[in-house]
C-alpha cells in the first residue's frame, strides 16, 4: 500500500542547493555553492573553554532538560549582545531557537494559514520560500536592488495584497548581498505602522561587515517610529559568527507571538540543546566575540575583494554585480555580452565540467525568476582558490 503523504508536501520540493552538493564529489572541484562559514574561522579554543566552563559551573543545568524559552543565562547574554547593537530587550523578551531557521519555522506555524499572503524579497533565502510554502502561504515577491527592497513597490504590494507579514533580510541578504539603506529601513517601519503588518527581520549576517558598519537594524530603529516596535519580529543567529553546529539562534518579537512560538516549540523539540546554549552563554560571557568578529570580517573582506577583482578580470562585461560590503555572497547576472550565454543553469553545468560550482539564481525567487542570475559564496575558499575558481568560470563562459 503506497504511503499517503500530507497534501502540504505538494507545495515544496527538495532544495536545489542540497541537490547540487551531490555533484561536488568530483576530485579537485572548487565550490562557491555553499552558504557556510569557513570552519577554519571557528574559535575552537574559545568554544572548548566555554564548554568546559559550562560543565564546571553548572553541569546539571547544562546537561539537563531546560525551559522551552531558552537557558536563562544565555538569554541574559543575548539581551546584552543585542544591547551593544542598539536594541533594548529584556532576557524574557526573546526566545532561544535551534538556529534562526527554527525561528522561521515557528513563524510559519504560528502565523500562516493556507492561502495567506506573505511578501518576501525577490530573490530571498531559499529555505524561507520552502518553509512558508509548506504552511500554505502564497508568496509575493517585492523587487530589490543594491540598496535592498524597493520600498515604493513594497508600499504598493502591501496595499494590494494585505499580507499576513513581510519577510526581509535587510543586511547583506542571502542570496543578494544587498544592504537596505537607512532611509528605506525607516520607510519599512512606517509601512508596518501604516498597514499594521508584522515585519520579520532576519539578521544572520549583520555582524559580518567589511568596512563601515551597516545602519542599525530595523528593530533598533523602531524606537524612532512610534507604534512600530510591536510590529517587528527579529531573528538572530550564532551560526555565521561562532558555529553553525551549536544551532543557537533567537527571536525577539511581540509577547503574544513569542508565547505562541514557545508553545509550538514545546511539541517540536522541547528546547534547544541546553549544553549548546550553556556553551554559547559562557562564550559570550568571556568576552571573546569582538575578537572573533574582527577576525572573520578581515578574512571575508579580503576574499570578497579578491573575488570581485577576479570576476571583473575573468568574465568582464559578460557579468554584472554589486561589490558586497559584508555577508558571504556575490549576486551576479549574466549579460549575454559578446554572444556569451545568459542562462545561469547552462553556465552552471559548464562550470561543473571545469571543476567549479555555484548556485543558479532561479530557485531563490518565489515568482518570476531571473534565469540569468547566480550566487557565489567566497566564504570557504581562500584567496588562491578564489583566483583559480573564478579563472575556471571564465573558461566555462
Amino acid at each position: 500500500m503506497p504511503l499517503q503523504f500530507a497534501d502540504r508536501l505538494n507545495n515544496v520540493e527538495t532544495s536545489a542547493i542540497r541537490e547540487l552538493f551531490k555533484l561536488l564529489g568530483k576530485p579537485g572541484i572548487i565550490s562557491f555553492a555553499g552558504g557556510f562559514p569557513d570552519s577554519a574561522m571557528f574559535d575552537v579554543q574559545g568554544i572548548k573553554e566555554a564548554a568546559n566552563q559550562a560543565l564546571t559551573e553548572e553541569a546539571g543545568g547544562a546537561l539537563q532538560y531546560g525551559a522551552t524559552e531558552g537557558y536563562n543565562p544565555l538569554r541574559e547574554q543575548l539581551a546584552a549582545f543585542m544591547g551593544t547593537k542598539g536594541v533594548a530587550v529584556a532576557p524574557d523578551g526573546l526566545i532561544v531557537t535551534t538556529g534562526s531557521q527554527q525561528a522561521l519555522d515557528l513563524l510559519g506555524k504560528t502565523m500562516i494559514s493556507p492561502g495567506d499572503k506573505v511578501i518576501v524579497e525577490g530573490p530571498t533565502f531559499l529555505a524561507t520560500i520552502q518553509c512558508f510554502r509548506l504552511y500554505g502561504a502564497e508568496l509575493i515577491s517585492a523587487p530589490i536592488d543594491a540598496n535592498g527592497v524597493d520600498t515604493e513597490a513594497l508600499d504598493q504590494l502591501m496595499a494590494k495584497h494585505k499580507p499576513k507579514f513581510v519577510y526581509l533580510i535587510p543586511t547583506f541578504g542571502n542570496p543578494s548581498g544587498a544592504l537596505l539603506s537607512l532611509e528605506r529601513r525607516k520607510k519599512v517601519l512606517e509601512l508596518a505602522v501604516k498597514y499594521q503588518t508584522l515585519i520579520v527581520e532576519d539578521d544572520p549576517y549583520g555582524d559580518l561587515y567589511f568596512n563601515a558598519a551597516p545602519p542599525p537594524s530595523i528593530l533598533a530603529l523602531s524606537k524612532d517610529v512610534p507604534g512600530s516596535r510591536e510590529l517587528i519580529a527579529h531573528c538572530g543567529s550564532m551560526s555565521k559568527v561562532l558555529s553553525p553546529g551549536l544551532r543557537v539562534g533567537w527571536m525577539i518579537g511581540p509577547a503574544e507571538l513569542l508565547a505562541k512560538a514557545t508553545m509550538c516549540k514545546q511539541f517540536s523539540d522541547a528546547h534547544t540543546s541546553t549544553f549548546a546554549q550553556a556553551t554559547a552563554a559562557q562564550y559570550l560571557k568571556a568576552g571573546r566575540m569582538p575578537a572573533t568578529l574582527a577576525n572573520v570580517r578581515k578574512v571575508y573582506g579580503e576574499r570578497a575583494k579578491t573575488m570581485g577583482a577576479a570576476l571583473k578580470r575573468e568574465l568582464g562585461d559578460a557579468v554584472e554585480f554589486t561589490q558586497p560590503q559584508g555577508g558571504l555572497f556575490f549576486w551576479a547576472r549574466l549579460t549575454g555580452a559578446n554572444g556569451k550565454t545568459k542562462d545561469a543553469g547552462e553556465f552552471a553545468k559548464k562550470a561543473i565540467e571545469q571543476g567549479v560550482a555555484f548556485v543558479p539564481g532561479a530557485p531563490f525567487y518565489a515568482e518570476s525568476p531571473d534565469m540569468s542570475t547566480f550566487r557565489l559564496s567566497f566564504a570557504t575558499a581562500d584567496v588562491g582558490k578564489i583566483e583559480e575558481g573564478v579563472g575556471r568560470l571564465g573558461k566555462a563562459l
